[in-house]
């Protein structure tokens, strides 16, 4: 694998292990896209609520997903959501939406619907992808497969303090909660559940600091393409 190699990098883990932030520094380090497979999930959420479809109803929701157009843009040092041309970032970080994130993806119909559309954008390389599922069914043959956690603790400690800073007035025990529950239904699903590929390098950033952990995950690229 030669240095300028544009390797397919998948980011997996739970709710607030901190992939999406250190997977985005590595797109921006590396020069490389960045996909948000987690924000498909909360858009296909989100805009099954504003047009009256069941987050139960996996049919209804399949047909939902394939007819939805994503597209993400840098704005400077933030990553820009944009679903049929309307921007709905700020939308799909509710807390609502991660749970219906959890639900809606539980369904075989709506990740088929968006597994091709996720493996056309990693088809040339080049792109950094994070979610539950990366290395272990959408790119299971990534050339770099990292797996990020942390303690339960930790991660509903970062969890509330983004929603706070969001103005969302909720309690810490039952960010804990809400975490615990959704760690549960995305670990136990029938369909693509939640693990680290056997072959990912299992990183705890539980006492690393996000720019350590971007380090971290910057040495594995340099040490695939040195060994290719």
């Amino acid at each position: 694998m030669s240095h300028d190699k544009r390797l397919r990098i998948a980011v997996d883990g739970p709710g607030s292990s901190g992939k999406g932030t250190v997977a985005r520094a590595v797109a921006r380090a590396l020069g490389y896209a960045y996909v948000d497979t987690g924000a498909m999930y909360r858009a296909v959420a989100l805009f099954a609520l504003r047009r009256e479809v069941d987050w139960d109803d996996g049919e209804a929701l399949a047909d939902l997903a394939a007819s939805l157009h994503f597209d993400f843009r840098w704005d400077g040092d933030v990553l820009r959501v944009f679903v049929d041309d309307q921007e709905v970032t700020r939308d799909l970080r509710r807390d609502a939406m991660s749970t219906g994130a959890s639900r809606v993806s539980r369904h075989s119909e709506v990740r088929d619907a968006l597994l091709a559309l996720q493996r056309g954008l990693a088809a040339r390389g080049g792109v950094v992808m994070d979610g539950r599922d990366i290395g272990t069914v959408v790119l299971p043959d990534a050339e770099l497969k990292v797996y990020l956690d942390a303690s339960l603790d930790e991660r509903a400690r970062r969890r509330h303090e983004e929603l706070v800073r969001r103005g969302e007035a909720i309690g810490f025990m039952r960010v804990k909660s809400a975490l615990a529950a959704r760690d549960k239904r995305d670990a136990e699903r029938e369909v693509a559940p939640l693990r680290a590929a056997d072959d990912a390098v299992r990183l705890d950033t539980t006492d690393l600091t996000i720019p350590a952990a971007v380090q971290a995950v910057l040495a594995l690229v340099e040490e695939r393409r040195a060994d290719g």
